[in-house]
């Protein structure tokens, strides 16, 4: 088994796979492509394509067992609010999308009997999460697990993809309706911090005239803490775990995150508490 500490180099393919799932993009076109399908987009035969989502889903199984190996834990876990037969529904784009991401790792700590479904589409907006409302409602989440702002904030030759007024309807739109049509308790992941100096080297961001800039994702982590649900602060964790683009986590930072994920959702309840509370129509 891969150790969560060492981080092996991908092939191209196996790069692309990581980030990338068409099936969650080509709904509208009906059943969902087999794998044979799939593993053609990627330039793999089938077997190729199933040999690496094992080897990713080993090591997601790999950094959950070192995790909750770690000291407190097991506290942490017992903490948590998630309880079985309730489905946790993630949202948001690459870092989430990620075959090693965070909600992959964290669904390999939940009890049995909690169901995990992984929306997060690369580069989605909150514009285009909006769009996509209705399939989230589809899956009558009990929780929604929120991460997007990060390709908002994305600059063209320095203009912003999307006004920061129309992130900030975006997102409580996204969560009124969702909570508005099946109840769903909504928690806050801020985008995860960039290396300015990387994202300015790297030669495809500069070709297509792309920029991150710290100050435009820190405005919109500033936005979702001061929102009334809780809101995990992803910023510190992934600090310094960017890959050569500066913008994508490394599997160590996404172990981070995940990390910090457990901090702020296991904390012990204060005496009398249920469970994290989330707003409710």
């Amino acid at each position: 088994m891969t150790s969560p500490t060492t981080d092996p180099v991908l092939d191209p393919a196996e790069r692309m796979l990581r980030f990338h799932q068409p099936e969650r993009v080509l709904r509208h076109l009906g059943p969902a492509p087999d794998e044979a399908a799939l593993a053609a987009l990627f330039g793999l035969d089938q077997a190729g394509y199933r040999t690496r989502l094992d080897r990713f889903e080993e090591r997601n199984r790999a950094a959950a067992a070192a995790l909750a190996a770690a000291p407190g834990t097991a506290a942490r876990l017992a903490g948590l609010p998630f309880r079985p037969g309730e489905h946790v529904v993630a949202v948001g784009e690459s870092t989430t999308a990620d075959r090693l991401s965070w909600f992959e790792i964290l669904r390999h700590l939940l009890p049995d009997g909690v169901r995990c479904t992984n929306l997060a589409v690369s580069g989605s907006t909150t514009t285009q999460a909006l769009a996509n409302l209705p399939l989230l409602a589809f899956q009558r989440p009990d929780w929604v697990l929120c991460m997007l702002g990060a390709n908002d904030v994305q600059r063209l030759d320095g203009v912003p993809l999307v006004a920061a007024a129309e992130t900030r309807r975006g997102l409580t739109a996204l969560r009124d309706l969702t909570v508005r049509r099946t109840g769903a308790r909504w928690i806050w992941l801020t985008p995860t911090a960039v290396d300015p100096g990387r994202v300015a080297e790297y030669v495809h961001f500069r070709r297509a005239g792309l920029t991150w800039a710290g100050e435009d994702l820190d405005a919109v982590a500033e936005l979702l803490l001061a929102e009334p649900e809780v809101t995990v602060d992803t910023r510190a964790a992934a600090h310094g775990h960017q890959e050569e683009d500066g913008l994508h986590l490394t599997p160590a930072g996404q172990r981070r995150v995940a990390a910090a994920v457990l901090d702020a959702l296991g904390a012990d309840p204060a005496p009398g508490a249920g469970e994290v509370e989330g707003r409710r129509p």
